[in-house]
Order: structure tokens, then C-alpha cells, then sequence
């Protein structure tokens, strides 16, 4: 069993920046964040394996950055150049078991946090 608490989100002025944290327990792997918006199903932002691989959605390349440190069991993600698309809840996801392999579907993550609100205003 994996439990996951988020934290980090709130309200950010377009053009700015957040850091979104993930504590984990338990063996995990893969990580992943993903957020859903109003209306909108749920989809992958970002992902990263128990070997370090990392994938990204393609509307936040170049702008949020996934790491994580096994010390403290803990997942981040920063997020700069916050835009008001970017607005949703945003989920902290763990993958227990199966292959290595930062996936980006939601469907393949067997653990869930709570979530935490990210709103960006114009």
C-alpha cells in the first residue's frame, strides 16, 4: 500500500512560478503528476520511473520540471511560467508495481493523493 499527501498548490499570477510536493510511502515505480480541469478529463503532466526516466505532456515542456528525492521518499514538481490553461487540480500518482517506464496515462497508476488546486489568473 502507497499514500501519498500533495501539497504546494494555490494562486498564481500568469507568468509565475509554483512548486508542488509529493510525499510518498511505500515502494513505488513510477511517479507521476497529473491534473484535471473543470469539464476535462484527467491527463499526465509529468512522470518519472524508479530509474530516473522522465517524460513530459507536450504543453508543459520547457516549463515544469518533475524530480524527485529518494531521501525523503518525496516527488516534485516546479512549475514556471505558469499559464491560466494550467489551471486544474493537480494529482500525485504512484505506480506500485509492473515495468520501469514513466508513463503518462492515468489509467496505469494504481495510487492517488488527494489532489491540490493550482488556479493561474490573467
Amino acid at each position: 500500500q502507497v499514500q501519498l499527501v500533495e501539497s504546494g498548490g494555490g494562486s498564481v499570477q500568469s507568468g509565475g512560478f509554483l512548486r508542488l510536493s509529493c510525499a510518498a510511502s511505500g515502494y513505488t515505480v513510477k511517479m507521476g503528476w497529473f491534473r484535471q480541469a473543470p469539464g476535462k478529463e484527467r491527463e499526465g503532466v509529468a512522470a518519472i520511473d524508479r530509474g530516473g526516466n522522465i517524460a513530459y505532456a507536450d504543453s508543459v515542456k520547457g516549463r515544469f520540471t518533475i524530480s524527485q528525492d529518494n531521501a525523503k521518499n518525496t516527488l516534485y514538481l516546479q512549475m514556471n511560467s505558469l499559464k491560466p490553461e494550467d489551471t486544474a487540480m493537480y494529482y500525485c500518482a504512484a505506480g506500485g508495481s509492473g515495468i520501469w517506464y514513466p508513463d503518462l496515462r492515468p489509467g496505469l497508476y494504481n495510487y492517488w493523493g488527494q489532489g491540490t488546486q493550482v488556479t493561474v489568473t490573467s
